[in-house]
């Protein structure tokens, strides 16, 4: 994490901007079986990052939110990340969860993950998250990739290589860049990895010391971040000022962006859906319980985000 804690941003303006983030509220499942509640992990803290891709043109996330956070039917989440701070913080985990996971949702059978959102919003989605995983949610974090897009105006666009070409894009292209789907070689597989790499630039790029020389330029990324971000209200301004303080040497160079293991595509019920590993998935699941995630890579193939992806 460590968004804020980067050279030349003074502790003044980590309280004034982490005061602006905008907290959802009852985001957690309620009246779930005990034998479905997953205990605590042994170590460090998991959020479920979610991207929202609204039907609607309004923001449904941040500050400037003006359609609700949730409306039956009328959002969809294109983006799920289980996101793993281990308790040394020494880096974060990233895994992408397919939105086109086939899954069981509670009370409504099988489905695509992304489903779970649309019907139930967060609290239906967690509930189904951490049943198939077994990994207990910490936090919830939103983004509307529209925010991301102001974002990444805001820091002048960003350089993503494509093809293997470097391409400089604005706000507008990146956001095409990253929901790009039927024409990648892997489909949803290959999405996620563009995600992943979208946002591992943004945040590189925001933590580059370079961003805040320029007190106008800096306060505009600042706003434009915590607009675009919401979070849970359990995760309080001091909770929030305490994870960037504990993670504040964590940059996207000890980050590991992976997807979850998967064997494949199908087509269930006429639609194309990923079918996860059951197999492979229990054992990073336990990793992430057990905060040995590490452990994990050093002893699995997975399917990890490189240097660039196109």
């Amino acid at each position: 994490m460590g968004l804020l804690m980067v050279g030349g941003v003074a502790w003044w303006a980590v309280k004034h901007y982490t005061g602006n983030v905008d907290r959802i509220s009852g985001v957690f499942p309620t009246q779930v079986p005990a034998a479905a509640q997953p205990a605590p992990s042994e170590g460090g803290q998991t959020f479920l990052l979610v991207g929202v891709d609204s039907r609607s043109e309004l923001p449904t996330t941040g500050r400037d939110a003006k359609a609700p956070e949730w409306k039956y039917g009328a959002q969809r989440s294109d983006t799920m990340m289980l996101v793993h701070l281990p308790a040394d913080h020494s880096g974060a985990y990233v895994v992408s969860l397919p939105r086109d996971a086939w899954v069981d949702i509670p009370g409504h059978g099988k489905a695509k993950l992304n489903a779970a959102f649309s019907w139930g919003g967060p609290p239906l989605l967690i509930d189904t998250v951490q049943r198939l995983t077994k990994v207990r949610v910490d936090h919830l974090a939103v983004i509307d990739w529209d925010g991301f897009k102001n974002l990444t105006d805001s820091l002048g666009g960003v350089d993503l290589v494509v093809d293997g070409a470097s391409r400089h894009m604005n706000g507008t292209q990146a956001l095409t860049y990253v929901r790009e789907r039927h024409h990648l070689a892997r489909g949803d597989f290959d999405r996620t990895h563009r995600q992943q790499y979208f946002l591992r630039t943004v945040l590189a790029k925001v933590m580059r010391p370079t961003t805040f020389t320029n007190p106008v330029k800096a306060g505009k990324v600042l706003d434009d971040l915590t607009a675009a971000v919401s979070v849970d209200d359990r995760l309080g301004d001091g909770d929030l000022r305490d994870l960037l303080w504990d993670n504040r040497n964590v940059r996207p160079g000890n980050m590991v962006f992976m997807n979850a293991p998967a064997k494949g595509t199908d087509m269930i019920s006429g639609q194309s859906v990923v079918l996860l590993d059951a197999g492979a998935g229990a054992d990073l699941w336990r990793s992430m319980r057990k905060d040995t995630v590490d452990d994990y890579l050093q002893s699995h193939d997975v399917d990890r985000l490189g240097a660039t992806t196109s």
